[in-house]
């Protein structure tokens, strides 16, 4: 009976000392690149969550971005998403869903003329917010 004693006591303190899972930081800004197939060019563009940004025939709105906490192992992802605009200046919702920066191949927009995918997520932007604008 001692034995499983000493085996309780010892999986309580080795959970106790185990260092709890911390949440997520909630970043005010998503960084993105996007290529333009046509031309070639990359930009890369900061985008306020629930901003909407045009980008080619493409309208971008993050909703949420998130990095981990210092102490673990760095990781952004966001919620995006994305409605195409046509020439008859109708949207159709082409992306709804994470983008992960550090595989940015998993979720990227990928379009007949434009790609974009999540490359950071930051708290602060040397664009001003839209409601500085």
């Amino acid at each position: 009976m001692v034995h499983v004693r000493s085996v309780c006591i010892a999986v309580v303190t080795a959970l106790l000392a185990w260092p709890a899972f911390a949440q997520p930081v909630a970043n005010p800004v998503a960084v993105f690149s996007g290529l333009d197939k046509i031309t070639g060019r990359i930009t890369v563009f900061d985008v306020y969550i629930d901003e909407t940004v045009q980008f080619g025939s493409l309208q971008l709105t993050p909703r949420a971005c998130y990095t981990r906490p210092s102490q673990e192992a760095q990781s952004d992802t966001a919620f995006i998403q994305v409605d195409e605009v046509s020439l008859q200046a109708t949207m159709t919702r082409v992306f709804s869903g994470w983008m992960f920066a550090d595989s940015p191949a998993l979720n990227a927009i990928d379009n007949a003329v434009y790609d974009v995918w999540l490359v950071d997520c930051k708290q602060a932007s040397d664009v001003p917010p839209p409601s500085q604008r």
